[in-house]
């Protein structure tokens, strides 16, 4: 045997790589990566979400709405009476021929069903497979977006899943203060639906004597002014652009000094928003945020570059939140707050000091029985051990994962797990010795004896904590990674570097032949 031998040095190189990448969390160093905590270790905020998956479906037909009144207005096609409702688009194209062109437009929408009241009256809806497809994709977009607000806000580590059909689990650590709740609450739940919507100048002068029934019977929808309740708007139910088409959008200051938004449309919202600029100029257009009319400016020119601006009296933080939301899209639906709890930081300090005594405890137990009984070999199974506690720590720091309270129950676990491998193997080789067995045979077959019935073991192990991280949710799936990463330290730590120890001893023990004091036998 070799003092040194390429198990011996992957080993110390591990242990290298352990101790670098695991320090910056154990002490807490301003530079390097650290391990996050999460939710039940730092304190924070825990929200159950419900999506409400309906006006999601209401929102597609009524994006169809308005893709049929640009086509006809583009293409010079008549159509009277396009009304909407909650679940059907109704119109009545007045030139035969064109039918053929607005059919052959109409087949490019997918899931939508096309019914003939008269030949040439028009009845679409979306068919029920597309309805659910459109509820399912509103909860996933949903998730998305909510994760891509806290990502931009800078909310550390932020957990988004969805649970069940319609509902949406938020957890957001470091959350300590009533006012970053509350700011966090309203980034979450805002629905930020951008809207440019036609102003009916033809009737605006009756909107103070006009019922929502009444406005509906003409296409139209009445709106509270943003800022004056009392200042009311008429305007065209079916919009001519919505948030969907914005790519960018920031926070400015107009000449009075005062917050706006400046909002940038992609290329099919800027050919849509010029054509209807340079057909509309002298009318107003209302800039509609969440259903209140923020401004209605008098279109005085074909509005070109696809940009545009939303100002209302916002505070910088407001701005700032609504640009934000903007970026990250629209929630397709609206989301209620089903469920709330907070964690408070001292909740935290106590889960961390309750578990570490638990990791403390239960290391030293080990550590001691392991020397007592095996004597030099134990110490070998020990240092392993170590090793394998910075290398979870290592690998969890470098991949930014969270640990929480069921990972580090994971941490606990592995060290049983982990020095399992080491007693396997140090029976094996005890056992062999005792048939009189030199030293060094004894070690090489008492390790590939061990080495099935801990791969099968390990392997076994490893699927159920793959099956977890799969199919569980966040405590789950952080209890599953840390087992994981301890099980995969494990075998290289038990199997390959203690095996490279015994290596770069073994001439020494061959010489010594003390086996009570390298391994315990009596």
């Amino acid at each position: 045997m070799k003092i040194f031998n390429y198990r011996l040095v992957i080993f110390m190189l591990s242990i290298i790589f352990g101790i670098v990448f695991a320090l910056p969390s154990f002490v807490q160093t301003d530079s390097g990566k650290k391990i996050n905590l999460g939710l039940d270790l730092q304190g924070g905020l825990h929200m159950l979400l419900g999506v409400n998956t309906q006006e999601a479906v209401v929102s597609k037909i009524k994006t169809i709405a308005s893709s049929v009144k640009y086509f006809t207005d583009d293409e010079d096609i008549v159509i009277d009476e396009l009304k909407f409702t909650k679940e059907v688009v109704r119109f009545v194209l007045l030139d035969a021929d064109e039918k053929i062109k607005l059919d052959e437009m109409l087949g490019k929408i997918k899931g939508l069903e096309i019914n003939f009241n008269t030949e040439l009256e028009y009845e679409l809806n979306l068919s029920q497979e597309e309805i659910e497809i459109t509820k399912d994709l509103a909860v996933s977009q949903a998730v998305e977006t909510i994760r891509n607000r806290l990502d931009q806000f800078g909310l550390s580590e932020p957990t988004v899943v969805r649970q069940g059909a319609v509902d949406i689990v938020v957890e957001l650590p470091g959350i300590k203060t009533q006012a970053e709740e509350k700011a966090a609450r309203e980034l979450i739940s805002k629905p930020s639906k951008l809207e440019l919507m036609s102003v009916d100048e033809d009737r605006m002068d009756q909107v103070f004597n006009m019922t929502a029934a009444q406005a509906s019977a003409y296409g139209n929808v009445i709106l509270e002014h943003s800022i004056d309740p009392t200042q009311k708007f008429l305007v065209r139910e079916i919009p001519i652009l919505t948030g969907s088409q914005v790519i960018d959008a920031s926070v400015a200051f107009d000449q009075g000094n005062q917050a706006i938004i400046n909002f940038t449309l992609n290329a099919s919202g800027s050919r849509i928003f010029g054509d209807y600029t340079s057909k509309s100029v002298g009318k107003r257009l209302a800039v509609v945020l969440d259903g209140k009319v923020y401004s209605a400016p008098v279109i005085r020119e074909r509005i070109g570059g696809g940009s545009g601006q939303i100002s209302g009296g916002f505070t910088l933080s407001e701005a700032g939140s609504v640009a934000i939301a903007l970026r990250s899209g629209a929630l397709p639906a609206s989301v209620n707050l089903l469920e709330k709890r907070s964690v408070g930081p001292s909740l935290g300090a106590d889960s961390i000091r309750a578990s570490m005594m638990a990791l403390i405890f239960g290391f030293l137990l080990v550590f001691v029985f392991m020397i007592v009984y095996y004597g030099y070999a134990g110490i070998i199974a020990n240092l392993a051990l170590v090793t394998n506690i910075f290398i979870i720590v290592a690998v969890m720091a470098m991949f930014g994962a969270t640990l929480t309270l069921p990972g580090m129950a994971g941490i606990v676990l592995t060290i049983g797990m982990a020095v399992d491998a080491n007693v396997i193997i140090t029976e094996r080789i005890r056992e062999l010795l005792k048939q009189g067995l030199s030293i060094p045979k004894a070690i090489e077959d008492g390790y590939s004896n061990a080495m099935r019935a801990i791969l099968d073991a390990n392997i076994t192990t490893l699927l159920v904590a793959i099956i977890l991280y799969a199919y569980g949710t966040g405590p789950i799936k952080g209890f599953a990674v840390t087992i994981s990463i301890g099980i995969l330290a494990s075998m290289l730590t038990a199997i390959l570097g203690t095996h490279g120890v015994y290596e770069a001893l073994g001439q020494k023990m061959q010489k010594d032949k003390n086996l009570r004091k390298w391994f315990g036998i009596k």
